[in-house]
């Protein structure tokens, strides 16, 4: 990680849009979840409170992001998304891992662990 990425040490979950995209998670140092959700979904909901706990245990690890599909659906439709909650997890701005649907904090931090630099 670098001085010039201070972001990356925050523990709470950020949003990202188009203008943020490419400066948030593509060029991003370390690995990055992106939470796709909007306001009317249930399950989004649901997840929403993992995602939270997520930042805060890899803090300084994993940037942890949101993305309002209903604002910004641009992301979603290039990343071949088409029901949410999907959870992205990319790395050098490359797409490595998707979950779809309310899943066990488990299953996201046994996804997440999978990429992270030891």
């Amino acid at each position: 990680m670098s001085a010039a990425n201070p972001v990356a040490y925050i523990s709470e979950v950020g949003a990202v849009n188009e203008a943020t995209w490419k400066e948030l998670v593509l060029d991003c140092d370390i690995p990055v979840l992106v939470d796709f959700w909007a306001p009317w979904c249930g399950p989004c909901r649901m997840i929403a409170p993992l995602v939270d706990e997520l930042a805060k245990l890899y803090a300084g690890r994993v940037r942890c992001l949101k993305r309002n599909t209903d604002e910004s659906p641009n992301k979603a439709t290039e990343y071949g998304i088409r029901s949410i909650p999907t959870v992205l997890i990319l790395k050098k701005g490359e797409k490595k891992d998707a979950i779809v649907g309310a899943v066990s904090k488990a299953t996201l931090v046994a996804t997440v662990e999978k990429y992270l630099d030891r």
